[in-house]
């Protein structure tokens, strides 16, 4: 089993910056990808940034250039920081670990989400 701890987010005014972090716990044996992922009332929950654990990236077109994922595999810990937020960026943020390796197979795993509000 793997769960997924995150933390850092919060009520931000625009134009400001939050880094969320992410940390998995658990028994398992590697975790191939470590990424985010984001929802609002109404909509499907949308990929922000997701890395793998040779550290390649894919970001979401709307956050390119703003928002930097990055991965400490010996901490199985990932953190997104998040620059220049706009009022869009307002969601409940999830953390995501995907085809995390267990005694008992190949799983993934969803954080509890974490609100980060943009907001003057």
């Amino acid at each position: 089993q793997v769960q997924l701890v995150e933390s850092g987010g919060g009520l931000v005014q625009p134009g400001g910056s939050l880094r969320l972090s992410c940390a998995a716990s658990g028994s398992f044996f590697s975790i191939s990808a470590m990424g985010w992922y984001r929802q609002t009332p109404g909509k499907q929950r949308e990929l922000v940034a997701t890395m793998t654990s040779g550290r390649n990236t894919n970001y979401a077109d709307s956050v390119k250039g703003r928002f930097t994922i990055s991965r400490d595999n010996a901490k199985n810990t990932v953190y997104l920081q998040m620059n220049s937020l706009k009022p869009e960026d307002t969601a409940v943020y999830y953390c995501n670990a995907d085809s995390v390796v267990t005694t008992r197979g190949v799983t993934s795993a969803w954080g509890q989400g974490t609100q980060v509000t943009v907001s003057s």
